[in-house]
């Protein structure tokens, strides 16, 4: 597929480094035309819902085929409005003819993104979302994004954590989710598991007005995380009374 005729979507605004500074110059005095002049956080972007779009179609055809339950997925997690529908549909057709050129997309995702980590774990976990709609996360699509979470700076043992609430196919999936290890202890766990809650809680993302997309894969994390928490907690509980 020809690449400019989505990545005309991904150039930064020229301007934004002008705006920004003028706004920082004049928010002592004026507020309310600080608000107006400072340009909108890189999620809340044109260009990064493009990127999203596009990541999101290319990986649904890493495993050879783009089906219908995936794209259909991704518009029911971004809740677009009547009238930006035919324009998402648009930009997902075209990007999902191949895979080509789909780490210009991560890259630039990661440069929206450099100084907002957790929301670049939020981006995987959706596509994750994705890549699992129809029931499997193929080796291909896999691959795909194990390379997405390397743009990102997503180490391998911590791609595995993120996968880990959505691919329960792990010898130890529970602690796989909290990042612990089997031989952690209840205290350790529970500090781990209060870290995770406040850090990936979707509350946060809705008060950041994040896009629909990452407030649900959030809220899918949030519900292993509590899950993963209590089947570990209750497996302890019960070597306690064992004991």
């Amino acid at each position: 597929m020809p690449l400019d005729c989505l990545t005309s979507y991904l150039e930064p605004a020229p301007s934004q480094g002008l705006r920004t500074r003028l706004a920082n110059l004049v928010a002592p005095w004026w507020p309310g035309l600080a608000r107006l002049v400072r340009p909108k956080p890189a999620h809340q972007t044109a260009a990064f819902s493009a990127a999203i779009i596009a990541l999101a179609a290319k990986m649904a055809k890493a495993d050879g085929v783009a089906v219908v339950v995936e794209c259909q997925t991704f518009e029911r997690f971004l809740e677009p409005t009547p009238d930006e529908v035919p324009r998402i549909r648009r930009l997902y057709q075209q990007a999902s003819q191949d895979t080509a050129g789909f780490e210009i997309y991560a890259a630039s995702i990661a440069r929206m993104l450099k100084d907002e980590p957790d929301l670049k774990i939020n981006v995987l976990e959706c596509l994750l979302m994705v890549a699992c709609a129809d029931g499997i996360l193929h080796p291909a699509e896999e691959a795909f994004l194990r390379t997405v979470g390397h743009a990102f700076g997503v180490s391998c043992d911590e791609f595995k954590r993120i996968r880990a609430p959505f691919v329960r196919d792990m010898t130890d999936p529970y602690y796989d989710i909290l990042g612990v290890e089997r031989s952690a202890s209840q205290q350790e766990i529970r500090s781990r598991y209060l870290v995770l809650v406040q850090r990936f809680h979707p509350d946060r993302l809705t008060a950041r007005d994040a896009q629909a997309a990452l407030v649900k894969a959030a809220t899918v994390k949030l519900a292993a995380i509590n899950a993963a928490y209590e089947a570990i907690a209750s497996a302890q509980r019960l070597e306690g009374e064992r004991a």
